[in-house]
């Protein structure tokens, strides 16, 4: 019998798809995914985040609980990776001994060697490396979704914000070229995939390592010449590198979403200069203005950080102000953590914990009014759903199925009659609003059956593991790549 593995994600966006390329190195190594089932799998992987303060607390405690596991079962195995391993490399072996693996955001690929080596040596083997051995995308990955996809087209990130940890983590920006990205879209697409997310730390500045500062623009328009991809996101944008041919290229690029997720962090000026954050709040709305120009309906979601070393009442209402006036869908809300090896950590001036706290109460209740009062616009309208795989919390227990939207809000439909599969696109009237989700009571208008549907009942039963795209690293070296070609002079 091969030997079972189980993975257990942390943090963003960037951590839930290395452990799709972890899950996807485990299983070319011969190992099986962990049912679920009573048995204790042979393997358990951290992958681990360094962005909250709790971090490092709920690391620990999962790891405590784990070495009771591995003490009644001789032959497990424990790994650690991710943001957490990096930094806290020479702790983690100390503090939890019975770790096998201790493995760096740089070296993913290593882990399955690592492994072995740990089982034939019987002790633990710690290898973090401080620069990129192999761009990521060349890895085997186990999609969650097999119609839809994360596409990384640069890692690390070049900010120095005061509050964050992930660039001496994750390292300087790496951009991969415009043409390996458009193959791995490519190879998706032609395995069932209908939607990719690109990520990146700072998505927007990506073509600043190649000398190409309008790179991700036509990056957007290149995406929608390929044939079968019906939509495109990406995450995150920074303010200060969002420019206007990158709405240009929203607006006239069919497959590209009506959403953005654009993080404001504060919206007071004093607070975003001691965060380094390089824009102001006059720039941030106006980003928004010109989006909202060009793209009517498009969702803007964000990140907020409460509570910043030297925030008064005064700033946070700042904040406030600029939340009402940006109609946020919904955001990402943060109590500040204090990260040893920042800035912030070091000034005087920490907020205390329950003036924090209190912000934090009034923010969340500001944010949800007004996504909810954008949601209820929507009541009466007919949106277009892709259906997920995942269910919602209650769609148990009404008979709803789950699809994101357009713009990506997550809505509760009845299929009615219909034979509706996960990746089929669902046209659907919404008859109730949510702070967080919209619901749709009756039938659908249309179901369009995609190839992505059929992707998914292919392999229902199956587990499928797509080797790396086969190219090289996808780094720039000598020289200013070819341009991509250039898109027609109207999308639409």
């Amino acid at each position: 019998m091969p030997k079972t593995y189980e993975v257990r994600t942390y943090g963003c966006q960037m951590n839930v798809h290395d452990s799709e390329r972890i899950s996807g190195l485990l299983e070319d190594a011969g190992y099986a995914a962990h049912g679920g089932a009573a048995a204790t799998p042979d393997l358990v992987v951290f992958n681990t985040c360094a962005v909250r303060e709790n971090a490092d607390n709920k690391l620990y405690g999962n790891l405590g609980h784990v070495a009771s596991l591995k003490a009644e079962h001789p032959g497990m195995q424990v790994a650690v990776g991710g943001c957490l391993a990096q930094k806290d490399r020479d702790t983690i072996t100390k503090r939890a001994p019975w770790v096998d693996v201790v493995f760096g955001t740089h070296n993913v690929g290593s882990l399955p060697v690592l492994l072995e080596r740990a089982r034939v040596q019987a002790e633990s083997q710690v290898e973090i490396l401080e620069s990129l051995d192999v761009f990521p995308s060349t890895l085997p990955t186990k999609r969650d979704s097999v119609f839809a996809a994360w596409v990384s087209i640069s890692v690390g990130c070049n900010n120095t914000c005061t509050f964050c940890i992930v660039p001496s983590l994750r390292g300087k920006e790496r951009d991969r070229r415009p043409g390996d990205v458009l193959a791995e879209i490519e190879a998706l697409v032609a395995d069932g995939v209908v939607e990719v997310t690109l990520l990146g730390q700072n998505v927007n500045s990506y073509g600043a390592e190649f000398g190409d500062r309008e790179a991700f623009g036509k990056l957007l328009r290149a995406c929608g010449q390929i044939e079968g991809l019906e939509r495109v996101r990406f995450t995150s944008p920074h303010p200060r590198d969002f420019t206007d041919d990158v709405i240009a290229a929203m607006a006239e690029t069919p497959n590209v979403m009506p959403q953005l997720h654009m993080p404001l962090q504060s919206g007071s000026d004093r607070i975003l200069k001691a965060m380094r954050r390089s824009y102001r709040r006059e720039r941030y709305l106006g980003i928004i203005d010109r989006v909202r120009a060009a793209l009517p309906d498009a969702a803007i979601t964000t990140d907020i950080i409460v509570g910043f070393p030297g925030e008064t009442e005064e700033d946070f209402e700042q904040t406030l102000e600029v939340v009402r006036e940006a109609r946020f869908t919904s955001a990402f809300t943060f109590q500040y953590s204090s990260r040893p090896g920042t800035p912030a950590a070091d000034y005087a001036d920490q907020v205390p914990a329950d003036v924090v706290k209190d912000r934090y109460g009034r923010l969340v209740a500001e944010v949800e009014r007004h996504a909810w009062a954008e949601n209820q616009t929507f009541e009466g309208r007919q949106v277009e759903l892709l259906v997920t795989d995942h269910a919602g919390r209650k769609d148990g227990a009404t008979s709803r199925l789950t699809g994101r939207a357009r713009d990506n809000r997550l809505v509760h439909f009845v299929p009615g009659d219909a034979e509706v599969r996960p990746g089929d696109m669902v046209d659907v009237t919404v008859t109730h609003a949510a702070p967080h989700h919209l619901v749709s009571d009756l039938p659908p208008l249309q179901v369009r059956r995609t190839a992505a549907g059929d992707a998914w009942a292919a392999r229902q039963g199956r587990t499928e593991v797509r080797p790396g795209t086969p190219v090289g690293l996808g780094m720039p070296s000598l020289g200013v790549p070819a341009p991509l070609p250039p898109a027609p002079a109207c999308a639409i």
